[in-house]
């Protein structure tokens, strides 16, 4: 990793920390199967920015940590169908690796990130033990901690959004869950395992 990439990776870790309240979280839930799926997720605004300039400044392993400030988690009551592939039961990091081109995929780890008071000394007493995800070492740090890497299919946004959205939508099996921001957005299906 460069260091320009670890100087920029700190000072957007700072400047998430002073603009905690700026943008709120956000929330998705879904049943399927008769089981909760819930997604709790920051929204980052793209404030006149592309998102293509954005996602020219990934790391080289091109995973994006899926919203802004602490870290996006998935939580499944039950065992589920992500994208074709058995996900337990549990909590999970989200993450997403931005391939070249159209191609997404949404990435489930169990590392459910790192305290703010330990990558940010100032963090007051009220953020320090929120978890942050992982900015510029994902593949060092807890790549080996994936529990599924799901290819996303790729659209239109059904309208451009300055803020990052995740939702879900009754499918025919259960629930699709969507990722857009701009005028892109990337889905997969939520079903129960089999």
């Amino acid at each position: 990793m460069s260091k320009r990439f670890a100087c920029l990776a700190t000072v957007l870790a700072f400047a998430a920390v002073s603009a905690f309240a700026a943008n709120p979280r956000g929330a998705a839930t879904a049943s399927v199967g008769g089981k909760k799926v819930a997604v709790d997720y920051g929204r980052p605004a793209l404030n006149g920015r592309s998102l293509d300039a954005l996602l020219k400044d990934l790391p080289a392993d091109r995973i994006w940590r899926a919203g802004e400030n602490q870290v996006t988690t998935i939580s499944l009551e039950g065992d589920s169908m992500i994208g074709g592939k058995k996900v337990p039961a549990g909590k999970y990091s989200v993450y997403v690796h931005a391939g070249e081109g159209k191609a997404w995929d949404l990435v489930l780890n169990r590392d459910l990130g790192v305290p703010l008071g330990k990558i940010y000394a100032k963090a007051s007493d009220a953020m320090k033990n929120e978890p942050w995800p992982h900015y510029t070492a994902y593949t060092a740090e807890i790549g080996s901690q994936e529990v599924a890497r799901i290819p996303m299919t790729p659209a239109k946004a059904a309208a451009p959004a300055d803020m990052f959205t995740i939702s879900f939508a009754p499918s025919a099996a259960g629930q699709t869950m969507t990722l857009a921001w701009a005028d892109k957005a990337w889905s997969t299906e939520v079903t129960p395992a089999k």
